[in-house]
């Protein structure tokens, strides 16, 4: 059975294509250009944030193209700050009635094959609406989002963490990637002054996630902000939260059969971690290996990575980003 990312475009699709296509090198051509981490094509700064070319392309792709119905449901984060936990307990949840714990597609495909990716898969999202499952996830800034997510009153749930975990976590997953590829790896230091400029994929971190605080504290019926720590400290409540948030609450029974508990063990870093799939083999075609997903999920691991004065610099800057936002990392 063909699957949604493999569906070929018609001629009139192609010839959008190029028309786009042809459009997007000329706009690049205009854009500053910043340290891609020993990536070979620079990083592309558009409107504030850096991006590498291609997830620049889905991004203004998807702002011509991606229409917003009222039940989508859109995970949001900046990259390695939990995407793949989330997207694991919110498909386990909104597919609990069709599923349980012994039969979840989450037991057999890796949470990022389940739950598609609107830079590279908007396109094709109407197959998942049909299934009903209108989960999608991106790292799009909250400034950049298509209009139709704006403006519908589709739900978006925000995770964010700790920007020295987050440092940390996006620094040893591109490594291991630029390893797989045989490629040099990027030194620890000079990725770190990268991150702490701004510069680097879906960056500055800080502004991200103060774009989606400052619009969840607008729209709270509309953007649920999570912290990865606090989700950590008691997942089942914050599962209980979403839930409620995405319109498919526990009922009493459902609880007291220890539904929420179930989704969140079979979620669990320990679970997914361990699952055959998720040990071996890629996401996409010569992608990134699946086990690179899966790293530690620990909170707090930085400190086997950064010198105190890394930490402290980090934190600094932290500090002087949210200053007056009400909001603490």
């Amino acid at each position: 059975m063909e699957s949604f990312f493999d569906s070929q475009p018609n001629s009139t699709e192609k010839e959008n294509g190029d028309l786009f296509s042809k459009s997007f090198q000329d706009i690049i051509s205009t854009l500053p250009k910043g340290n891609s981490w020993g990536f070979p094509d620079p990083l592309l700064q558009y409107h504030g944030f850096w991006h590498s070319s291609v997830f620049l392309q889905g991004i203004l792709s998807a702002q011509q193209q991606f229409q917003a119905q009222p039940a989508d449901i859109i995970l949001c984060s900046a990259p390695k700050t939990g995407t793949t936990w989330l997207k694991s307990l919110t498909y386990a949840t909104i597919t609990r009635t069709s599923y349980d714990d012994s039969t979840s597609p989450l037991l057999s495909k890796m949470p990022h094959d389940v739950v598609p990716f609107m830079e590279l898969d908007h396109a094709h999202f109407s197959t998942h609406r049909h299934l009903g499952i209108p989960v999608l996830a991106t790292h799009i800034p909250y400034s950049a989002l298509p209009k139709s997510v704006i403006d519908s009153v589709c739900k978006i749930v925000y995770i964010c963490s700790d920007p020295k975990d987050s440092f940390v976590s996006l620094y040893l997953f591109l490594s291991k990637y630029q390893k797989s590829q045989n490629m040099q790896t990027f030194n620890l230091d000079e990725a770190f002054e990268q991150f702490c400029q701004g510069v680097c994929c879906y960056g500055p971190y800080w502004d991200h996630v103060l774009e989606f605080w400052t619009a969840s504290l607008e729209h709270p019926d509309k953007i649920l902000f999570l912290k990865y720590e606090e989700m950590s400290d008691d997942t089942i409540l914050y599962v209980q939260r979403l839930a409620e948030f995405i319109g498919c609450p526990f009922s009493s029974e459902e609880e007291e059969k220890g539904v929420p508990e179930k989704i969140v063990k079979m979620c669990s870093f320990e679970n997914l971690s361990n699952l055959e799939v998720n040990k071996n083999g890629k996401h996409r075609v010569g992608g990134t290996e699946n086990a690179h997903y899966f790293r530690k999920g620990k909170v707090g691991d930085w400190e086997n990575w950064l010198t105190p004065e890394m930490a402290a610099r980090l934190d600094q800057i932290t500090m002087q980003k949210l200053s007056g936002s009400g909001l603490t990392l």
